[in-house]
């Protein structure tokens, strides 16, 4: 099942009556790589209080023996939909579990990877949100906080890593690990990362005099492409911003991190030990954009320690906060701690794109979102808890102060240390600093869902002289709230060297429908007037006519990566919201891409032209205008600096739009060494990239995909090999990856991430129409039949999203009208087809 259910109101009651006081857990990994399952034996001392009963959460193949103040239950009785239920409860408790429980290869509990470099097994948990009950008995919720000792047993050759540090004892059976017994935290921050991983040491003295070591991890065969000397001087850079900043030392007894292979997110805060996407080890060229987002995820991962470790949620309807809190502060820290010092462009570029979209579907919630139970949470891993939070944190401290916002976080993290919170609790301490009340800025930017659109109203005389300025708020129909902003408003104009620069700007605070500006009247309009400058609200902006085509013209020539990020955001919202035909977007993007300096928003760009060219464009007038795109970025690619990061990019770009015969020769021609770019390497991963392009172009096979498989017999080389099956466009090979996915023998998660996420791209999309009714035939029993992580990629991904027609439009609200009530796979199902939707709008225009 997609998750074993638990509900808020059961949560809520059982910490009323329960006060988990300590878990020592034994775990025997020693036959890893023979057996399906461990054995786990958990003792948890707990007390009851008001009630007889209760229940402990565990996900087992077996359950040994479950042993209550020293009376012996019979598991059979006890034991069933992952709980085991207790009854004659005393005021003190003593529960021991034995039981075993299996290995995954999901990416959820306890996953197992064989390397295939090596045939090493190397082990790593993955807790949030509900799965440490796969690895040991637990009362699985945010609240219910205690102290954990963990003692593993482990073959002899490995290391074992921890929350806490840990000693190792030899034996001839193996090793025992004993670690130290953690600070009072929740059962999903606890770690487990076991198997024969290479590391490196190194320590800092934290702002208390305590020396914190530190630990870098990662596979053997990975291991001497990790640049560990860059990690921690990120890393170090990131104590000393965060302890001056949050006012409080460093909470736990060491810090490693830990790359783990096929890992489903980015990284994951376990306290002390933080697990990290081996997408982060760089083995080939990457783009900077990859590498300024690795050094904010380990500054966000940084942050969690305080916030959402040493302090945590109550419940998962404050989950927001702890995100939009890492990412806010990770960004802050970037920006001025290490050298990406542009670092509120990409989360422009990148974060708020992503929360804008977010924010216009069907599924839209509001920040502080209703969590009735787990299954809620899974699907609110999403751009508004992430980048729309972590937007309106930014405009709070805008408006609060920075000071006044780091005295409350400092006063919150000091009144609540170890414990849980509510929100409250958070802008308590924000009102006592600032002197503001935060009641109304509560209600409107984190209770109501949906973006705010701006547009600046204003008269000018002859010369250009601004005579009136208003600045027009709207909201949309089914979220209609107008909200406060803190904006700037800037005004540009080509200075004598042809740049585009700031020569005016002021900040304001808007609300309502129409708030004047007189700040602005006098003032000459230059050539472009643009409304959040600096980007502090968070809103969709929309420039006046003038405005639009003098920033349109001069894009390249914008000084200010954040003022060209914006423009390139407002011209892009207007095109997914069917205002401006998406050829003006094409012919932006190709005119302007090759001098942008950011490589985030490159990266961004790029991503938003292939969807505007597959999905965007009439089907009459794609093929033509693929050709002419592929043509274009080759154009610009041969031309681009030697060895630059937009090089790199175009070229990668230039395989995914090849779809004429002259462009499967140049890809072949670069794969062999026939035609060559200087100061371009054609590294593994970019021959990977390439055979991609000729993939999706249909001008490989399986057979050559299988071949250079067995050149690059690695992780990295499966997960791509796959993709690149994935992506070959015959109704026949599209069918084999479908089978391979809904087949009974499921492959792992990184696996079925590569093959489900690229199924559904093609510049045929014509070749997916077989795929509408077998999605929704199948779509339902997989969901109930896989765990919740491959439930999600699946439904996602298998959904043939690129063959935009009325047919999938029918056939996915015919589905949603006969459905089951499955909320999560009712929101995927939607928000596929809200942009299907979208994308026949768009099309209309494209003429």
């Amino acid at each position: 099942m997609p998750g074993e259910n638990l509900t808020r109101v059961e949560a809520l009651t059982r910490s009323s009556h329960i006060t988990v006081k300590s878990y020592d857990i034994e775990i025997d990994v020693r036959a890893a790589s023979s057996s399906p399952t461990f054995t786990s034996t958990s003792t948890i001392k707990f007390v009851a209080e008001g009630t007889k009963e209760t229940f402990v959460d565990a996900i087992a193949t077996t359950v040994h023996s479950v042993t209550l103040n020293g009376e012996q239950l019979d598991p059979e009785k006890v034991y069933a939909d992952s709980r085991i239920i207790l009854t004659s409860l005393k005021s003190e408790n003593t529960l021991t579990v034995r039981a075993d429980f299996a290995y995954m290869n999901t990416g959820e509990g306890l996953h197992r990877f064989v390397d295939p470099v090596d045939n090493e097994v190397y082990l790593y948990s993955q807790f949030e949100v509900p799965d440490s009950r796969r690895v040991f008995a637990v009362f699985e919720q945010p609240d219910l906080k205690a102290t954990f000792r963990f003692v593993v047993h482990a073959p002899e050759a490995w290391q074992v890593i921890s929350n806490q540090p840990g000693v190792q004892a030899h034996s001839t059976e193996g090793a025992t690990w004993t670690f130290t017994p953690t600070p009072r935290i929740s059962s999903y921050i606890t770690a487990l990362i076991a198997g024969p991983y290479q590391s490196l040491s190194d320590e800092l003295v934290s702002s208390n005099g305590k020396t914190i070591p530190l630990g870098v991890f990662a596979r053997a065969s990975l291991f001497p492409h990790l640049d560990a000397d860059y990690i921690f001087d990120i890393t170090k850079k990131g104590f000393a911003f965060f302890e001056e900043k949050f006012g409080h030392p460093y909470p736990f007894d060491k810090y490693d991190q830990i790359f783990t292979p096929e890992f489903n997110a980015g990284a994951m805060e376990n306290a002390g030990a933080v697990t990290f996407a081996e997408a982060y080890i760089f083995r080939s060229q990457v783009t900077d954009a990859l590498r300024e987002r690795r050094v904010v995820t380990i500054l966000h991962e940084l942050a969690h320690m305080w916030f959402g470790d040493l302090v945590t949620m109550r419940w998962w309807n404050d989950l927001w906060l702890n995100e939009s809190f890492a990412e806010w502060a990770s960004t802050l820290a970037t920006a001025e701690a290490t050298e990406w010092k542009g670092a509120w462009t990409t989360f422009q570029a990148m974060e708020k794109s992503w929360a804008y979209r977010q924010d216009q579907l069907p599924s839209t919630h509001p920040i502080v979102a209703a969590i009735n139970d787990i299954e809620d949470v899974q699907v609110n891993f999403d751009g508004i808890t992430y980048a729309k939070g972590a937007s309106v944190l930014k405009q709070l401290v805008a408006w609060v102060g920075e000071p006044a916002f780091f005295e409350g976080v400092k006063n919150y993290f000091t009144k609540h240390q170890w414990g849980n919170t509510v929100l409250k609790d958070f802008l308590a301490e924000l009102e006592e600093t600032s002197g503001r009340n935060l009641t109304r800025w509560s209600s409107v930017w984190l209770e109501t869902a949906g973006v705010n659109t701006l547009r600046l109203d204003f008269d000018t005389d002859e010369n250009g002289v601004i005579t009136r300025a208003a600045m027009i708020q709207t909201a949309p129909e089914d979220w209609p709230t107008l909200r406060p902003h803190r904006i700037g408003v800037g005004i540009y104009d080509l200075d004598h060297s042809g740049a585009l620069v700031r020569t005016q700007d002021l900040e304001c605070d808007i609300d309502g429908a129409s708030t004047d500006i007189p700040d602005l009247v006098g003032l000459h309009r230059g050539g472009l007037i643009l409304p959040n400058d600096e980007d502090l609200a968070y809103a969709k902006i929309r420039l006046d006519p003038q405005s639009l085509a003098f920033a349109t013209e001069n894009l390249s020539h914008i000084h200010d990566p954040l003022a060209r990020s914006l423009v390139w955001g407002s011209v892009w919202d207007s095109t997914r919201d069917a205002e401006i035909s998406p050829r003006i977007f094409v012919d932006l993007a190709l005119s302007n891409i090759a001098q942008e300096s950011e490589s985030t928003t490159v990266r961004t760009v790029l991503g938003q032209l292939g969807l505007t060219v597959r999905n965007y464009l009439s089907p009459t007038n794609r093929s033509e205008t693929l050709t002419e795109v592929a043509d274009a970025v080759w154009t610009l690619a041969s031309h681009a600096a030697p060895g630059s990061d937009v090089q790199f990019q175009l070229v990668k770009a230039f395989s995914s739009f090849a779809g004429a015969p002259e462009h499967y020769s140049t890809l072949r021609g670069l794969l062999e060494g026939a035609i060559t770019l200087e100061g371009l390497t054609i590294d593994q991963d970019l021959r990977w990239e390439i055979l991609a392009g000729l993939s999706l172009a249909g001008a490989t096979d399986r057979d050559e995909i299988a071949a250079e498989l067995a050149l690059d017999n690695t992780a990295n080389g499966a997960q791509a090999a796959a993709r690149a099956r994935a992506l070959l466009p015959s109704v026949a090979d599209k069918q084999r990856v479908f089978d391979e996915l809904v087949g009974p023998d499921s492959p792992p998660n990184a696996i079925v991430s590569a093959l489900s996420m690229n199924f559904a791209v093609s510049h045929t999309p014509e070749n997916l129409e077989p795929f509408v009714g077998a999605y929704f035939e199948q779509i339902e029993s997989l969901w109930n039949s896989r765990t919740y992580k491959i439930a999600e990629y699946l439904a996602e991904g298998l959904y043939p999203s690129s063959f935009v027609s009325d047919t999938l439009v029918e056939a996915s609200r015919k589905w949603l009208k006969q459905a089951p009530e499955i909320p999560a796979l009712r929101r995927i199902v939607e928000e596929n087809l809200a942009g299907v939707e979208r994308a026949l709008r768009v099309q209309a225009l494209d003429v």
